[in-house]
């Protein structure tokens, strides 16, 4: 029998799991006939684990984790417990989640749904099943991305693709258009994280031109808007409700959410607490400042790809919050078109994600996916600067490599920090882990390290240290070293970068040129000392004059003045290089 894999679409609020047959993708339902599970996972207090709709039914009585996807990868100080309904906890560094049965880490809980859509799909499929396709945010960084695989393998899966949820919508609107070419933005708005991408596909091969997104912001951010407001209309305080009304309250906020889509007034109901009066406009007016984001990051990505609106053939919607009739008209506004909504919001990235499995199996043979990184990767170099190695939306899997070498006498290790941004000093980004890398000690200049980036098709970084003296290597995957990449950090680092380019710039070259001139300054004195004596008083005048400018230029910290000046010494003292040589070899100083 052909091997099945399965696309499994793990979302915030719901998931479902999914495969392709006899060429289609189809979502397997469980035994009510339901193909959409809510992420929702109740522990008792000896251990017994209920998932999905038996799980909701507790809310509001009982504590039950929901939307644990937003703490998968992340620090522990980084989040707030609210964002699942329950209490966090750090058991050994790491961020968990506290239980009736004890404390889980995010990991653990994701992988109890991964465990249901797996039984699903054994109990349908009549066989069993150990290999999957998982869905994940564009914007879920190298620790996310770490901790969705390492959900998938608790479940007894073997996570052979982690792909993002825009380029999975985009491969369900495709299928049936592999023999056309067009370029195409997707729009995901889900429960719990925003997606916009661009994707250009021709004749079955499907390629990511540039993301954005923010895995921040959906709609369990709009159920809040409207909890908090109502209380505060109610003159409540959400610091005096106890986590099960806490549940309860935002169950009814999103029941009004969902109805304000269709209807124009919607009354919130809270037993014991009071009624409180919604309507379509107000609910639009407080979501100005969500769709301002969504805007930015539709408009940067189209920068990044280098498309303008009527470069795009469709704008595709996909995530269950793009019901919301006035997400859908700024939309509207941005890419001058009107949305195409011919996939289903809640199961296009589900398909998605089984034609992927599909792919991979050999079930689909006509489609080649090509994915890109976000943002841009390297390391720091002396003096502080940010070495681009994978520059940002470079196409994935990918690698690349550089040659590094000691900066001192003796020097026996060098410190390898791996950053992620897009800025010019290393200070200015992110850094996603260090290491330290050994070698046989060796003069200034020496010792040679070659360090290589490698981006899997996951989206999951590795770096590897390579000592060449003794072809020594030291390899450290990344992926649990979490960095916060909220969209309003993301945007800040982008506009900082274009903000501050001439600064950051200005910075980079006084930085390259100070290292050259207190490298060059002690040579200079050494080579006068040792040969100055046979140079002309007006060339031994020049080069004099010249270590001045360099050292005043230094002191003033003027970039373009010293990188000038280091110049100007470099060209000043290549006759004495040159009597250095001959003394050197003999052929200058040797005996008559």
């Amino acid at each position: 029998m052909d091997e099945v894999i399965l696309g499994i679409d793990l979302g915030t609020t719901q998931s479902a799991v999914g495969v392709v047959d006899s060429g289609f993708p189809i979502l397997l339902a469980d035994e009510h006939g339901e193909v959409l599970t809510p992420s929702a996972v109740w522990y008792s207090a000896d251990g017994e684990v209920s998932v999905g709709a038996p799980a909701m039914r507790r809310k509001g009585v009982s504590q039950v984790i929901t939307s644990v996807k937003s703490l998968m990868g992340r620090r522990f100080n980084e989040v707030d417990g609210q964002e699942v309904g329950c209490e966090i906890t750090e058991v050994d560094g790491l961020l968990s989640v506290i239980t009736q049965a004890g404390p889980k880490l995010p990991e653990e809980v994701s992988s109890e749904i991964l465990k249901h859509l797996k039984n699903v799909a054994e109990s349908r499929l009549d066989r069993e099943l150990t290999k999957a396709v998982i869905t994940v945010p564009a914007y879920f960084h190298d620790a996310q991305r770490a901790a969705t695989k390492k959900a998938g393998e608790l479940a007894g899966l073997e996570v052979v693709r982690i792909l993002s949820e825009p380029t999975a919508a985009a491969l369900s609107y495709g299928l049936d258009r592999l023999d056309e070419s067009a370029r195409v933005a997707v729009f995901d708005l889900g429960g719990g994280t925003f997606d916009i991408s661009i994707l250009e596909m021709r004749e079955g091969v499907f390629e990511v031109l540039a993301t954005a997104g923010d895995t921040n912001l959906g709609g369990d951010d709009f159920d809040e808007l409207i909890m908090n407001q109502s209380l505060a209309e109610l003159e409540l305080k959400k610091e005096s409700l106890n986590e099960n009304e806490i549940a309860l309250w935002m169950l009814e906020a999103r029941r009004v959410k969902q109805q304000l889509s269709t209807e124009d007034q919607v009354q919130l109901r809270m037993p014991f607490f009071g009624e409180v009066e919604w309507g379509r406009e107000k609910f639009e007016e407080m979501m100005k400042s969500f769709l301002d984001r969504m805007e930015m990051c539709c408009r940067r990505a189209m920068l990044d790809a280098q498309v303008a609106p009527d470069d795009l053939q469709s704008v595709l919607m996909v995530g269950g919050s793009s019901r919301i009739p006035l997400v859908r008209t700024r939309l509207e506004s941005v890419f001058d078109k009107e949305p195409d909504l011919s996939q289903h919001p809640d199961e296009a990235i589900a398909r998605g994600a089984s034609i992927q499995a599909g792919v991979l199996s050999g079930a689909v043979r006509e489609v080649v996916l090509l994915d890109v990184t976000p943002l841009s990767l390297g390391i720091e170099t002396m003096g502080g600067l940010m070495n681009v190695l994978i520059p940002r939306n470079t196409t994935i899997p990918c690698k690349a490599g550089e040659m590094f070498t000691n900066a001192v006498d003796q020097q026996s290790s060098m410190k390898v920090r791996a950053l992620q941004g897009e800025r010019e000093l290393a200070g200015d980004n992110w850094e996603l882990g260090n290491f330290q890398v050994n070698f046989e000690s060796a003069r200034k200049g020496q010792a040679r390290v070659g360090v290589e980036f490698r981006i899997d098709a996951d989206g999951i970084l590795s770096v590897l240290a390579r000592d060449t003296s003794t072809g020594k290597d030291t390899v450290i995957e990344l992926g649990s070293a979490a960095v916060d990449v909220t969209e309003a950090k993301v945007e800040k680092m982008v506009t900082e970068s274009v903000e501050y380019a001439f600064e950051d710039m200005s910075a980079r070259v006084f930085e390259e040129a100070r290292l050259k001139a207190e490298e060059l300054l002690p040579a200079v004195d050494v080579a006068l000392q040792q040969a100055g004596e046979f140079l002309e008083e007006v060339e031994l005048s020049k080069i004099r004059e010249v270590q001045k400018e360099v050292r005043s230029a230094l002191d003033e910290k003027q970039a373009a003045r010293l990188k000038f000046s280091v110049e100007k010494l470099d060209e000043a003292t290549e006759s004495l290089a040159a009597l250095l040589l001959e003394k050197v070899t003999g052929e200058f100083f040797s005996p008559s």
